[in-house]
C-alpha cells in the first residue's frame, strides 16, 4: 500500500482527492506544512502530493506577500524535505493562470508562460524553483496546471452562474461564441491516481481539462436544463455590455470588465501531453463532467 502525504486535504480538491485516494487502498496522511511536518508522518511515505496554497483572489483580499508564502514559499519548503526523503513523486497543483489569464490561441506546455497577477506570478515562481532543483536519479516531480475544475461542493464562477439563472434573470451574453475548457473533479482524479501508479510517465509539466472546450452559451443551457428551466436568453450589443463593464468598474459593482471577460473570452487548454503520458483517455466528457456536477448543485438547492 503506497503512502501519500497531502497538503490541502481540506480544500476542494483535496476533499475529494483524499476519499478518491483512500477507496482505492492507498494510505493518505493530511499534513499542515505550517505548523511543520513531524517526522513520522516522512516514514515510508511514497507520495507527495502539495495542493495548499491561496486561490486566485478577484476581492483584492491578499498581497503579493500573501500569495509569496502560501503559493512560493510553503512549496519550496515542501518540495525540498521531498528532495530530502524516499519518496518517488512529487505533485504540485500549479495552475493555468502560471501561464496567462487569457489567450485566443490552444494553450499547450510550450507556450512560454507570462502571468499577469499575483496569483499567476507566484505559482509560476514555484514551478520554476522545482524545475531548477532536480530530484535524485529515482525521483520524479509532476507540475500540474488546471483550468477551472468543477464537482461536487466546489464554489466560483460556476457556482456564481448557475444561482445566476436560478434566479431566473435574463442572460445577455447571447452575442458570444467563446470556447473555454473546464476540468472535472472526476477526470482530474482519474490522472493523479495514473501518475501515482504508472511506472514510466516522465517528469514535468502537464495541462489538465477536459478534451472538449465549450461556450459560455453552452454551459448556460445546461444549467437551464438542470433546474428544468426555460432560458431567457437576450442578444445586448457587445459594445454596450463592454460599456456596462466599464461603468461598473467606475462605481464598483460586481457586473464589471474582469467579471465580463471572464465569462465571454476564449481560454481553450490542451490536455494533450497528459493523455499521452497516461496513454488513455478521459473517463468523462466535458458535458458528462458538468452534469455531474450540475446535478450535485441541484441536490442541495
Amino acid at each position: 500500500m503506497k503512502k501519500i502525504l497531502l497538503s490541502g486535504a481540506s480544500g476542494f480538491v483535496g476533499i475529494n482527492l483524499s476519499k478518491f485516494l483512500v477507496d482505492l487502498d492507498y494510505c493518505v496522511d493530511s499534513v499542515n506544512i505550517k505548523s511543520g511536518i513531524h517526522p513520522s508522518f516522512l516514514e515510508n511515505c511514497d507520495v507527495f502530493i502539495h495542493l495548499a496554497g491561496i486561490a486566485h483572489d478577484v476581492k483584492g483580499k491578499y498581497t503579493y506577500e500573501d500569495y509569496l508564502l502560501a503559493n512560493y514559499k510553503l512549496t519550496k519548503d515542501l518540495y525540498d524535505i521531498f528532495l530530502k526523503s524516499n519518496a518517488k513523486i512529487f505533485i504540485f497543483f500549479s495552475s493555468i493562470k502560471a501561464v496567462t489569464d487569457h489567450s485566443d490561441e490552444i494553450l499547450t506546455e510550450k507556450i512560454f508562460p507570462n502571468p499577469k497577477t499575483s496569483y499567476g506570478e507566484s505559482k509560476l515562481l514555484a514551478e520554476n524553483y522545482i524545475l531548477n532543483h532536480s530530484c535524485k536519479e529515482n525521483q520524479k516531480a509532476f507540475i500540474i496546471r488546471p483550468c477551472m475544475i468543477h464537482g461536487k461542493n466546489n464554489k466560483g464562477n460556476l457556482n456564481d452562474l448557475y444561482k445566476f439563472i436560478k434566479f431566473g434573470l435574463p442572460w445577455p451574453f447571447g452575442l458570444y461564441e467563446n470556447k473555454r475548457s473546464f476540468c472535472s473533479i472526476d477526470n482530474l482524479l482519474f490522472v493523479i491516481e495514473k501518475l501515482i501508479s504508472i511506472e514510466n510517465i516522465q517528469s514535468g509539466i502537464y495541462n489538465m481539462a477536459d478534451s472538449e472546450p465549450l461556450s459560455t452559451n453552452e454551459v448556460v443551457a445546461m444549467i437551464a436544463n438542470s433546474q428544468n428551466r426555460k432560458l431567457n436568453k437576450i442578444d445586448i450589443p457587445i459594445k454596450l455590455i463592454k460599456l456596462l463593464g466599464r461603468l461598473g468598474d467606475l462605481f464598483n459593482l460586481p457586473f464589471n470588465s474582469l467579471k465580463i471577460e471572464k465569462l465571454t473570452q476564449n481560454f481553450v487548454v490542451s490536455n494533450h501531453e497528459i493523455l499521452k503520458q497516461i496513454n488513455s483517455n478521459l473517463p468523462l466528457t466535458a458535458k458528462e463532467g458538468l452534469a455531474k456536477t450540475l446535478f450535485h448543485y441541484k441536490e442541495i438547492d
